[in-house]
């Protein structure tokens, strides 16, 4: 402990009772938070063999949110406790380094994420070629990326001090009043790590969410009406918005108070304002594991299978009992087998459409046919009849007007769509 933690701006501005209360609340999200990215990667080392390149993100992200979660509530904890900072100003810049670098990290990685997806999933002619390399190469500038921003205030460019509040450290928010340099990095910090990361996240995933709901709305037409029900449909949606509204909730509090004091009257923005942005900013770490964990199946399948203390948590996902994964020629519907289906018993199901378009192939079509869907049930002439079901479905988003889905009874694409779901 030095000097500085004896100055009056690192002595808290709030009640003692607050403080308490938010320390109770980041020892909560320390142990969440702990568990949740480390259960996160060990999934990932599980089935490290068949990683696909956009899991490596969600690996980066953990690791992201583990080093703010080790290097930020150790110091902050002890200090709210005590109400009032109990390092030196050193640490103080420190803390404000790691806060900024692993949260822009994780923001930035969640951006480069959905856009992947996206790609992936409405552009499959491009994302068909994307590879580890080409993550590999993406997690370099994401990290490259946040230590820009984050050494830039130990450059000048900017400045890093306590918070308002006086338990932390952040970006000095106040020096924008009076410094030009330090308004310059605040406007950048401002519209290149949070307007542009949000604009690209939602667009992403509003595009997925549009093609997904073209590729239902083209197979149900051709489903009995009691096989309408859509699960990997809802998983799809629900890991989608999960995302958008964790973003939103976990940085738009501090962006609109961190924007509050640089442009207007530093002086008139209450300190417990701060310190529950702060809260929200932190919740990040605990969050992004939950989403990927429980609404992602091909990890939630590693925990159900391997980890056997975690079949409640499945059970409630699920809304059933969990089953020990059963091969896919194993459970044959009645009718028509459909990705679009929901088919508990076969974990496989919830991947065949989670690559969708990748699943989709062009076909040699007749290209007077008239404009539509068109459905063509074909029988094989040995071994055991199968049917398969041919989707002729307009598309912008192609080259060619046309794509053919296949879906066969009994013997889906193993690969569909899986760097999604």
């Amino acid at each position: 402990m030095g000097n500085g933690s004896n100055t009056s701006e690192f002595h808290s501005s709030i009640s003692k009772t607050n403080d308490i209360i938010i320390g109770v609340i980041y020892i909560l999200f320390g142990i969440c938070s702990l568990s949740g990215n480390s259960m996160l990667l060990l999934v990932a080392y599980r089935k490290r063999s068949i990683l696909k390149p956009a899991e490596l993100f969600i690996v980066n992200l953990a690791i992201s949110d583990l080093g703010m979660t080790a290097t930020l509530f150790p110091l902050a904890i002890p200090s709210l406790f005590a109400h009032r900072w109990l390092f030196d100003k050193v640490t103080c810049k420190y803390y404000a380094f790691c806060g900024v670098f692993f949260g822009l990290c994780s923001l930035t990685n969640l951006t480069v994420l959905s856009s992947v997806c996206c790609m992936k999933v409405c552009y499959p002619a491009y994302g068909n070629k994307f590879s580890s390399s080409h993550s590999r190469i993406l997690l370099l500038c994401v990290w490259a990326y946040a230590f820009v921003f984050a050494t830039a205030p130990l450059a000048e460019w900017g400045r890093y001090g306590p918070e308002p509040y006086g338990t932390a450290c952040c970006i000095d928010w106040k020096a924008s009043n009076h410094e030009h340099r330090a308004m310059s990095y605040i406007v950048s910090l401002f519209v290149l790590c949070y307007i542009v990361p949000l604009t690209l996240i939602l667009i992403s995933y509003t595009l997925i969410l549009l093609t997904v709901k073209g590729a239902r709305k083209a197979v149900q037409q051709h489903l009995s009406p009691q096989n309408k029900g859509s699960n990997v449909h809802s998983l799809i949606i629900k890991l989608s918005v999960a995302v958008c509204i964790g973003f939103l909730l976990a940085w738009t509090p501090y962006a609109v108070v961190a924007m509050w004091a640089a442009f207007g009257d530093a002086m008139r923005v209450p300190t417990i304002a701060f310190a529950l942005a702060a809260v929200f900013a932190k919740s990040s770490t605990l969050y992004n594991p939950m989403v990927y964990l429980l609404l992602k199946p091909n990890f939630l399948n590693v925990i159900t299978k391997d980890l056997s203390v975690f079949q409640t948590v499945c059970a409630m996902v699920c809304g059933s009992t969990c089953r020990a994964p059963v091969k896919q020629s194993s459970c044959i519907h009645r009718n028509v087998r459909s990705p679009f289906m929901e088919n508990r018993c076969c974990p496989e199901t919830l991947e065949c459409f989670s690559n969708y378009p990748q699943c989709c192939s062009l076909g040699h079509m007749d290209m007077g046919h008239p404009a539509g869907l068109t459905l063509v049930k074909t029988q094989s002439a040995n071994v055991v009849s199968t049917s398969s079901v041919h989707l002729v479905v307009h598309s912008s988003r192609t080259k060619s007007t046309l794509e053919i889905v296949e879906v066969t009874e009994g013997s889906l694409p193993p690969d569909c769509m899986k760097d999604f779901l």
